[in-house]
């Protein structure tokens, strides 16, 4: 390679790692679970129709990718323009400040208001961004695999223990060999948590050490991990808090019950079709609740841009009612829109089961407990989830007992609270 080749080459990554400089030029970082990337592609090919002066360049990115770089890069000073992230508020210190920038603030505030301080520093009034959905964990069954096992289908009030019993048999019956599974996620972990009594948030706001209620839910989780009730390639096959999901053992028929969310819709109705018949079952019961989590990804603008006049015009025309509309019923996501909410939407799909699916999510809804529902908004969300991946998964691997894990949580989370001068 030529020195000249080596400058562009250099030159070329330096663009796609950092801020776009470029006038006019909008980079954004985007991952997706489904087909929201080709949506948005087409949205932003007729946004830039309409503004030949605004280059958008959409990066799709693997969600890993936005856990683990984009955190390294907005600690340089760096970044993308815009990014799709779900770490929003332990981050937030990164986004820019939409407030003076966009065409109409109080629009902003009155459809994305109810969310906006999941992603803004504590404290201020900040517009950092918007919700691309509202996300609710939940489980999901293979009710093919139940009918052809002659095993019923667990009900609404369906406890853990009634969905592992049931899966166990389903499996043991049709040879399948996953009962259950549960992403590789803090947050995943956090619904089944929060319905055995557990609560991450002390009186003072900061982590509290893990309670009983947590420790019950975790070392029953550890022990059907031994005993091959829930998978255990999903927690042991990858490093410290990197996510896994389980999404392809279901699609692919392997996986009697799966615990995952909302957001999986649009890509089981893509790429299960009519191989089998699946239904979404909201979250198991706990001794305390029923409760699974809330979440999603925001679409934030990240303050080191050097076209921030830009940016707003891209945010304020992806913010817009009939796009938000429009990308939601395209993708089969819950908007976090309340205009868009209260007047409906018509999901662009034949699929009888995604329908149903979109429908059990909203209704699961209401189950949700208030700690649930205060925990995108903690500052400490992202730290207590990132703990409890590395340990669990070091007791699922049989590197350690689970009490020893226990202790190791406690000890990670007070670290980053020390390291953060908290």
């Amino acid at each position: 390679m030529t020195k000249t080749s080596s400058m562009l080459a250099a030159l070329a990554v330096g663009l796609m790692t950092s801020t776009a400089a470029l006038a006019g030029d909008v980079r954004i970082m985007w991952y997706s679970d489904g087909v929201e990337g080709e949506v948005l592609k087409d949205l932003l090919d007729r946004f830039m129709k309409e503004n030949p002066d605004i280059n958008v360049v959409l990066d799709n990115v693997s969600y890993s990718v936005v856990r683990e770089q984009l955190p390294v890069q907005l600690e340089a000073g760096h970044g993308p323009d815009i990014a799709r992230v779900t770490n929003l508020k332990a981050q937030s210190q990164h986004w820019l400040d939409l407030r003076p920038l966009v065409a109409d603030p109080a629009y902003w505030d009155e459809n994305f208001g109810a969310q906006a301080d999941w992603m803004r520093p504590d404290g201020s009034n900040q517009i950092s961004g918007f919700m691309t959905q509202v996300t609710i964990a939940g489980g999901f069954a293979n009710k093919t695999l139940f009918e052809q096992a002659g095993v019923a289908i667990p009900g609404d009030d369906a406890t853990w223990d009634d969905w592992a019993k049931a899966a166990k048999q389903v499996a043991d019956s049709q040879q399948v060999p996953f009962p259950m599974a549960l992403d590789r996620s803090g947050h995943r972990l956090s619904g089944p948590n929060l319905a055995y009594g557990g609560n991450y948030i002390g009186a003072d706001g900061k982590p509290a050490p893990l309670d009983e209620g947590t420790k019950s839910f975790l070392a029953k989780f550890v022990g059907w991990i031994e005993d091959g009730t829930m998978a255990k390639d999903v927690w042991v096959s990858a490093a410290g808090s990197t996510y896994r999901a389980a999404a392809d053992d279901f699609i692919n028929g392997q996986l009697v019950y799966y615990y995952s969310g909302s957001w999986q819709i649009p890509n089981f109705s893509t790429k299960i079709g009519t191989n089998f018949d699946w239904v979404a079952t909201g979250s198991p019961c706990g001794p305390a609740n029923c409760t699974g989590m809330t979440g999603g990804a925001g679409l934030v603008a990240v303050k080191y841009t050097k076209n921030p006049a830009e940016v707003a015009k891209v945010m304020d025309y992806l913010a817009r009612e009939d796009i938000v509309k429009e990308f939601s019923e395209r993708t089969l996501f819950l908007p976090a829109h309340k205009g868009v909410l209260a007047k409906g939407l018509d999901f662009k799909t034949d699929d009888a089961q995604a329908k149903a699916a979109l429908n059990e999510f909203v209704t699961a809804s209401g189950a949700l407990s208030e700690i649930a529902r205060k925990l995108p908004g903690w500052h400490w969300s992202d730290t207590f989830y990132g703990a409890l991946v590395t340990r669990v998964s070091q007791a699922s691997a049989g590197e350690m007992p689970i009490d020893e894990a226990f202790k190791r949580i406690d000890a990670d989370i007070a670290a980053k609270v020390k390291e953060a001068g908290q």
